[in-house]
């Protein structure tokens, strides 16, 4: 063979496995570990309001080696936790993913539906009740059902969270573990949902009772109190405290612990998120997290004090310590990682399902701004009357739950009185209540009257099947208030996005954004496909 020959021969062997080399190289340069932060009721202002006393390799460490996503919005009619991270991980809202609250009326079977109790399944990993949960209501995939299908399998997918719904939401349908918190016995667990048998690892983590050891001592700040200057005093007259009494640090957790008589109250505490980055580790060891070329997924649920959250707001010392000391937990995870997968191969977002507003009461008395309560019990009280000297004596109203209210459709439609007339009534009554910006009969959005305006936030979030027939919303400032429940409540649309890995630019990015857009752009990035059912778009600004 001549020498001419052999260097075509030698060109043709080049371009030919060129492509495959390319793509080779590509492969390896993808994340091997994507990991989620999902810290709940997190504020974009706290990653500037807390700064000067973070360390370096916690959240400064993503602000400076990440994009920093600052205009991220998450419109949901109904603003929770539980409504937020199935939008966050299915990458589409409640008129698609299906979970509007954590209850709902079923018009069929005529009872109350739980967004995740399934009896169906038993506990695994304690003797309690709280693990006969499933996704089964969750009508979209998620990130993680994505993986697997897009992998055939290989992907790894787990969740962890203090919360059930967290962990399950985050998980979706073919994940490999969701692990949370059990209130009653402070074991981590799951469900027979996700697993037949608890790992060994497990269960050697449970034998460390760790939940008991964090509740048996006093939580004092982290840093000398007179150090928080970011945060109102710690004796405020807008914080409500524990059980309405304690509200000054140091807090005696044991005591606590005693008066809810469950571990719940851990979650209120930066020992919650200490136990779940403890884990945490211990997963990503024992279950080969990134150790292959198949990217694996893994989504860490922190909590900003659950469900004390209102008790001490989102200005308070308590707020501000457990952000320091969520921090120095971050910042362990990514050493960790660091050493064991590489930063270098992980990709990193850190966001939040839901954000968290101040009180009404501190709106009003402290700044003078228009603010309020609204009392949903007598609104409604005073709809019943309305609609009973209307159209005569009747259970006109058959449910309701939070900014939704159910009528009786069964005795409109007996009574042969046009839903489209009732409705319209309930909801110009419901129009007429300080506090209230628009109520809106469904029978629009059944229409599709609303999509195109600036209803938009309560039309993505209307389910035919499971919505209310009047749904409303509450001007800014205005919060619910129930004679006999609390209510977790938040008018902060804005969420906080970081991204960091190898693929992503660093740097500060202001265009507006939707949380939506997480999966679209995680998938893009693994170089898999968009799953059709994403409503988002890729942020291509972020990527190099």
């Amino acid at each position: 063979m001549t020498l001419r020959n052999r260097l075509f021969f030698l060109l043709l062997f080049f371009i030919s496995i060129h492509p495959v080399a390319k793509a080779q190289q590509s492969a390896i340069e993808k994340p091997r570990l994507v990991l989620i932060i999902n810290v709940e009721q997190m504020r974009n202002d706290y990653l500037v309001r807390y700064a000067d006393k973070f360390e370096t390799g916690g959240f400064l460490r993503l602000v400076n080696r990440g994009a920093v996503c600052s205009n991220v919005s998450m419109n949901l009619h109904i603003q929770k936790c539980i409504t937020g991270v199935p939008t966050l991980f299915t990458g589409s809202y409640p008129d698609r993913h299906g979970i509007i609250n954590e209850i709902w009326l079923d018009r069929l079977k005529e009872k109350e539906v739980d967004a995740l109790r399934d009896y169906d399944y038993i506990t695994v990993g304690s003797d309690s009740r709280e693990g006969q949960r499933s996704a089964q209501r969750l009508l979209s995939p998620t990130i993680g059902d994505g993986l697997k299908l897009t992998t055939n399998g290989e992907a790894k997918v787990f969740s962890v969270g203090l919360n059930d719904y967290s962990a399950i939401l985050s998980a979706g349908h073919a994940a490999d573990g969701a692990y949370w918190l059990d209130n009653e016995t402070g074991n981590m667990i799951s469900s027979s949902y996700y697993v037949d048998q608890f790992p060994g690892w497990a269960v050697d983590f449970n034998s460390k009772h760790l939940a008991e050891s964090y509740t048996s001592r006093d939580w004092s700040t982290l840093l000398p109190i007179t150090s928080y200057s970011a945060s109102v005093v710690d004796d405020n007259p807008f914080e409500k405290g524990y059980f309405e009494k304690w509200r000054t640090f140091p807090y005696d957790l044991k005591k606590l612990v005693s008066n809810e008589a469950s571990y719940r109250v851990l979650k209120t505490t930066p020992y919650g998120n200490r136990l779940i980055k403890d884990f945490v580790v211990n997963l990503i060891d024992r279950e080969r997290l990134g150790r292959d070329a198949v990217p694996d997924l893994l989504t860490v649920n922190f909590s900003s004090m659950d469900y004390a959250n209102g008790l001490f707001g989102p200005s308070s010392v308590e707020m501000q310590d457990t952000y320091l000391r969520l921090d120095q937990d971050i910042a362990g995870l990514l050493d960790y990682i660091e050493q064991n997968i590489g930063l270098a191969n992980t990709l990193v977002v850190l966001t939040s399902s839901c954000s968290s507003s101040h009180s009404s009461d501190f709106l009003k008395e402290k700044y003078n701004m228009p603010a309020g309560n609204v009392s949903p019990e007598s609104m409604v009280a005073l709809l019943r009357s309305y609609l009973n000297i209307t159209y005569g004596q009747g259970d006109w109203v058959e449910y309701v739950m939070d900014q939704q209210i159910y009528l009786n459709r069964r005795l409109i439609e007996k009574q042969k009185i046009s839903l489209d007339e009732f409705l319209g009534k309930a909801a110009s009554f419901i129009n007429q209540f300080e506090g209230v910006k628009i109520a809106l009969p469904a029978t629009g959005f059944q229409q599709g009257d609303y999509t195109t305006s600036l209803l938009t936030t309560i039309s993505k979030s209307y389910n035919y099947k499971r919505s209310g027939d009047v749904l409303f919303m509450l001007e800014d400032g205005w919060q619910p208030q129930f004679k006999f429940r609390t209510v977790v409540y938040t008018d902060n649309s804005r969420i906080p996005m970081i991204w960091m890995g190898s693929d992503i630019k660093p740097g500060r990015h202001r265009e507006a954004l939707d949380a939506v857009d997480m999966v679209p752009t995680i998938f893009d990035i693994l170089g898999f496909d968009i799953p059709p059912h994403c409503e988002g778009r890729v942020i291509q600004d972020i990527l190099r």
